[in-house]
């Protein structure tokens, strides 16, 4: 009977410890699953990796179970009754809050969750061992207490066999990825596309989309999907959506790098005949550590290329024009929406933008080819100063592959934004929302903000976390994201005590009125103000929405 209590009281921890592997699960996803960074989220908190619910109720219980006699008889395994009302309330799994991603089952989630589940139930047997072997009294009292020590470690170091599990399957995963990378060449082998290749610390989605849908015009055109931009996302988008669409004429890789020589492996998969550098910024500048870092993995793009290729390059951000007077390759094209066409450097930009002009209508300006000396008026529903950039680079492909001025403006004006960047729609309540909840960048809160400050007329709110991932240069932007705030919100709402501390001091520095500034704990507290508060024609502009491990 006493094997069969300890059986129950395993069962129990093991049951806990498998269901908080699959919690873990999600933020290691969230994290890539890069054991670096899933280490870094898991003990930058102390609750994390050590939770405090489960450990007091272990040691209380622990206490309880040990001076409880052993009764002869019926009563002789109140011990293990015990610990199995104490195990149980111990990996009882609390309420997650509020879940902004949700945990996707893919093939790869599942066997990670396989080989992490299956080292667990070793460990558990391994636990079984030790008490056949190790010297441990006999008495129910002890065998209980053994069990709970075992229990208790084994639910701690869930994380652990996650990660465990995740070295355990690397070298299946390294054969599934050459074989899914190995698919997706042929299927590009065999449509043969023109490929371009779009890179940037930011801009590089809204850029691609625009791309797509003006080349869609005259050629059969597909870009990679939403904001797939890994090698395997780009793989995944070849292997699902192109294979056996032999009509497509031109393919659009977007490009993103966490560290030096990703942008290089997906450019061997996709080698670009175009290749487009957007921005070069702090935007993940904790991985790479410096700005320059950051250019040299984005100039991957550009050594890419062919000798005969064709390079655009946005001429204002002054990294990329560094790229741009490297040289390389022979056809550069360069675009600019800061210089005036009136006066311009030696050897200037090809495509100027002037006499830019935003409404709530969306943007207007004059391209100008400084090659060619023509000029065409754009209008486009799209809002945010700086998809200007986005559109010249647009512009320049697309005059380039035989499209004229003409062309491209007639369709600029049925362009329309990416996914939660900027998107703006009026609620059945008349209450205007502003969503560019994708990311935030020190350029492009700007633009998000006086898009805000369009709206003339009744309350504007500010809902944000602050920006993330800027390295050293992190509070100080968020310093001035908060003072840049209060020139265009009429009322401010930050995400995160801790988080938006920057913000908040940047904001106090002002003279914004602090009855207007509110701290709260999460989006959903922020998104109930709102509704409580805000009436017809008033605006909220959500800006940015940290992942589940902020």
């Amino acid at each position: 009977m006493q094997l069969v209590f300890i059986m129950v009281i395993a069962f129990v921890w093991l049951a806990g410890t498998i269901f908080r592997i699959y919690r873990q699960a999600r933020y290691y996803q969230i994290e890539e699953y890069k054991s670096n960074r899933y280490i870094r989220w898991l003990f930058s908190e102390r609750d994390r990796w050590l939770p405090t619910r489960p450990v007091g109720v272990f040691l209380v219980g622990m206490i309880f179970a040990f001076f409880t006699d052993s009764i002869p008889g019926e009563t002789s395994f109140l011990p293990y009754i015990i610990h199995i009302i104490i195990a149980a309330l111990a990996v009882y799994p609390p309420d997650e809050g509020e879940i902004k991603k949700a945990f996707v089952r893919t093939q790869r989630a599942t066997r990670l969750l396989g080989a992490a589940f299956f080292l667990a139930f070793l460990a558990t047997m391994l636990l079984f061992a030790l008490r056949q072997l190790a010297p441990i009294p006999t008495s129910d009292r002890f065998q209980a207490v053994f069990m709970g020590i075992g229990g208790i470690g084994l639910f701690i170091f869930a994380p652990i066999w996650l990660m465990l599990g995740n070295i355990l399957m690397t070298p299946l995963e390294g054969f599934m990825r050459r074989r899914f990378i190995k698919k997706a060449e042929n299927v590009l082998a065999v449509i043969n596309p023109k490929i371009i290749g779009i890179t940037g610390s930011y801009g590089k989605t809204t850029t691609k989309n625009f791309l797509r849908d003006m080349l869609n015009g005259r050629y059969k055109t597909y870009a990679t999907p939403k904001s797939y931009n890994t090698l395997m996302g780009v793989c995944l988008a070849i292997n699902n959506d192109m294979a056996n669409d032999y009509s497509i004429e031109y393919f659009i890789s977007e490009m993103g790098a966490y560290v030096e020589g990703e942008i290089q492996r997906i450019t061997e998969l996709t080698p670009p005949d175009i290749s487009i550098v957007v921005e070069v910024g702090p935007q993940h500048l904790e991985r790479f550590g410096t700005l320059e870092n950051v250019a040299a993995a984005k100039y991957e793009i550009i050594k890419a290329l062919p000798q005969q290729g064709l390079a655009i390059f946005n001429w204002d951000n002054p990294y990329v024009r560094e790229m741009y007077d490297r040289g390389y390759p022979d056809n550069r094209i360069a675009v600019s929406r800061e210089l005036s066409p009136d006066n311009l450097p030696e050897n200037p930009p090809r495509f100027i933008a002037s006499d830019i002009v935003e409404t709530l209508n969306g943007l207007s300006f004059t391209v100008t080819d400084t090659e060619t000396n023509q000029s065409e008026f754009i209008e486009t529903p799209v809002i945010g100063i700086h998809n200007v950039t986005n559109l010249l680079l647009t512009i320049a492909v697309c005059v380039h592959e035989g499209m004229s001025l003409r062309d491209v403006a007639f369709r600029a004006k049925t362009l329309q934004p990416a996914e939660s960047r900027l998107v703006r729609q009026v609620t059945d309540s008349g209450i205007t929302i502003i969503n560019d909840a994708y990311s935030a960048n020190p350029v492009g809160v700007i633009s998000a903000l006086k898009v805000l400050g369009l709206h003339q007329s009744g309350k504007r709110l500010l809902i944000t976390p602050g920006m993330i991932e800027l390295g050293d240069m992190q509070e100080a932007e968020n310093r001035k994201l908060g003072e840049l705030a209060t020139q265009y919100a009429s009322d401010i709402i930050l995400v995160g005590e801790k988080q938006t501390a920057p913000l908040k001091a940047g904001i106090l520095s002002t003279d914004f009125s602090q009855e207007h500034l509110q701290v709260v704990d999460n989006l959903s507290d922020a998104i109930d103000w709102y509704k409580d508060n805000l009436k017809a024609g008033d605006t909220v502009l959500f800006l940015n929405d940290l992942p589940d491990t902020y």
